[in-house]
């Protein structure tokens, strides 16, 4: 006999075929909803000359954050923040044991974008309740598993990839051996996320082979491998671009260390309009053998952040203010017009793609000008041993291949172990090491003598990361091993 669904059956039925959807888009599993001890995710754009569109404060008589107020039609209120909710996560960092300026830091820093986990304050109760205050609920990523942005330059092969897909919105990348893409360092099989800054979850085939044929000779990808994407369902986090690393960006922000001299920083701050009439602070006026210039400043760079904290949207008192109270030693990140059009672009923070310990920025990107030429510069990073005056520290992860991407030379006089061979948009690219650079030590241990290449093939071989002391890079030649 026929079988006629009841209302309830046909709930039940339409209920199925939604999740049979979700599993075919690869989005987090059904469970992450059903549980209310885990925490849900909110991407925030901010509105044109505002705000993300919410008040954040601190709870009374504890350290957590909580939403005080989402303002209406703001981005806030379309991604489901709700008053009440406390904000575990701001991007890749967990900040549940962080100060509210820190948290509120973090926030500001992160530009037109940022992904805030959050969770309704009742679910957080008995969530720590049942694992305890010290649990962390929220949920990261590490460093070399998370979304890149990729950068790649069209050759005589093209951009070095082709794309599939299963319906709109839904793309992936087959990259060409040795062609461009896999030299920016876009993984195999990675899943297509944004094309210079836009999303194509709403794009045709068509509709995207237009997008990247109008980039011109080079297209900036978000993209994420296949183990990145598994690792985000597993923890219900979405592919979102402020957790993303930086491999082979055709530019950086840099931090200059400024140690003001007996006749000033000399430099001169001015508030002007920028690219898309935005109100910045501009630095003009650089005065030659002076501290700015002596870290590199130059004229027309844009300041974004003071003693790492992001200036954007602040007034030119302000800004001044907050300069003027770092004293003779302050430390400004800055970029110029170049880097300032591709972080626009991409509607990313160029202080999300600052150096760290998993990812320092190359040797360009962090000098250093003081009065007295022998002390350290200031702001060094106190998680490594600071290095004498002429070397820095790199501490490298391996690529996706296993690789640290360099080859090593051996000289017999003069520099003794130097790099030969740096891959594009490799793990050692990435941490600014150049052809010429000479190996000073070895995770600590000072490096001497020709022994120490294979013990340095070893060492890469051990638990990571592998921590490089540099000199200055070489002018011999070199001899590849």
């Amino acid at each position: 006999m026929d079988l006629v669904p009841t209302l309830g059956a046909r709930l039940l039925i339409q209920l199925w075929r939604q999740l049979q959807q979700v599993s075919r888009r690869r989005l987090p599993s059904p469970y992450v909803w059903l549980c209310p001890e885990r925490p849900r995710f909110c991407l925030l754009s901010k509105e044109e000359g505002g705000s993300f569109g919410f008040h954040l404060q601190q709870e009374l008589g504890g350290a957590r954050h909580v939403v005080c107020r989402v303002e209406p039609g703001t981005s806030a209120q379309r991604q489901g923040l709700r008053e009440g909710d406390r904000i575990l996560g701001v991007n890749r960092h967990a900040v549940e044991q962080e100060a509210l300026e820190a948290v509120a830091r973090l926030i500001r820093a992160s530009g037109p974008r940022v992904l805030l986990a959050v969770v309704a304050g009742p679910a957080l109760d008995t969530a720590r309740a049942q694992q305890g205050d010290g649990a962390l609920l929220c949920p990261t990523l590490g460093p070399g598993v998370r979304p890149r942005l990729c950068h790649i330059v069209r050759d005589e092969g093209g951009f070095g990839f082709s794309v599939t897909h299963e319906h709109q919105g839904s793309f992936w990348l087959v990259l060409s051996p040795g062609g461009a893409a896999e030299r920016a360092g876009v993984p195999p099989g990675a899943r297509l996320l944004e094309v210079n800054g836009v999303g194509v979850e709403t794009l045709t085939h068509s509709q995207l082979s237009r997008r990247l044929w109008q980039s011109g000779e080079q297209v900036t990808l978000l993209v994420a491998a296949p183990e990145v994407e598994e690792q985000c369902r597993q923890r219900g986090m979405p592919l979102a671009a402020p957790l993303a690393e930086g491999w082979a960006l055709p530019t950086r922000p840099r931090c200059l260390h400024l140690e003001k001299g007996p006749q000033g920083f000399g430099f001169l701050l001015r508030e002007e309009k920028g690219l898309g009439g935005h109100l910045g602070q501009f630095l003009w006026e650089v005065d030659p053998g002076l501290p700015a210039d002596k870290a590199g400043m130059q004229a027309g760079d844009r300041l974004v952040a003071v003693a790492g904290e992001s200036v954007e949207g602040l007034g030119h008192e302000e800004t001044v203010s907050r300069i003027r109270a770092q004293g003779s030693r302050v430390a400004l990140t800055v970029v110029d017009p170049k880097a300032d059009r591709f972080f626009r672009m991409v509607r990313l923070s160029p202080l999300l793609f600052l150096e760290s310990a998993e990812a320092p920025a190359s040797p360009q990107s962090t000098r250093s000008a003081s009065g007295a030429e022998t002390e350290d510069p200031p702001g060094a990073d106190t998680a490594l041993p600071r290095a004498p005056r002429g070397s820095r520290q790199c501490c490298l992860y391996p690529g996706p291949g296993g690789g640290y991407g360099f080859r090593l030379s051996y000289v017999a006089s003069g520099p003794r172990l130097s790099i030969s061979q740096v891959t594009p948009g490799g793990s050692a690219a990435r941490a600014g090491l150049q052809q010429g650079d000479e190996i000073l030590e070895v995770n600590g241990r000072p490096v001497d003598g020709e022994d120490d290449v294979d013990r340095l093939h070893q060492l890469a071989e051990a638990e990571p990361p592998l921590c490089l002391k540099l000199g200055a890079r070489s002018p011999r030649g070199w001899s590849g091993l």
